[in-house]
């Protein structure tokens, strides 16, 4: 009983981890590897510790790349913390915009923030797009982590 608690418990974490990635207050790669712990506590599946060990590792990495990425986008482009404040504004409002709004969200919010910050439309331009760039690869490397971890926890699981 207990291994089939755990087993859709480490389900939901992986569904919870792919959503994540695209949710900004949701960590994704941990609630993947939390899903892989889940499952390594049940009959249905045994990942070595090197795997553990890699997969978390992988996780904290990307979590900690998360919040540096768009930064350094943001500011490879001369953007300053207003881009970078707009941008995640822009991000949450475009959660309930739907698919579009997660691309469209962040490079209005950055653009809006900077001309706060400084009323220079090219420069506004060119900081929102660093921001998106920064934001969207960070969601690309937390994707990537996440779909690995949900690879090896459904091969580990049917296996």
């Amino acid at each position: 009983m207990t291994d089939y608690i755990l087993l859709i418990a480490g389900i939901l974490l992986m569904i919870l981890g792919i959503i994540g990635c695209l949710v900004p207050v949701l960590p994704g790669p941990p609630f993947s590897f939390l899903g892989i712990i889940f499952l390594h506590l049940t009959k249905f599946g045994h990942f070595t510790n090197i795997a553990l060990i890699t997969m978390g590792g992988i996780a904290l990495f990307v979590t900690i790349l998360d919040y540096i990425v768009p930064v350094w986008g943001t500011k490879k482009f001369g953007g300053s913390k207003y881009g970078i404040r707009g941008a995640t504004i822009g991000l949450v409002t475009g959660l309930f915009l739907g698919p579009l709004g997660l691309i469209i969200g962040p490079f209005l919010g950055a653009f809006v923030g900077e001309l706060i910050f400084k009323d220079n439309i090219n420069y506004a331009l060119k900081a929102g797009f660093g921001s998106l760039l920064g934001f969207l690869t960070g969601i690309g490397l937390k994707l990537a982590a996440s779909l690995i971890m949900t690879f090896y926890f459904i091969k580990e699981w049917i296996a």
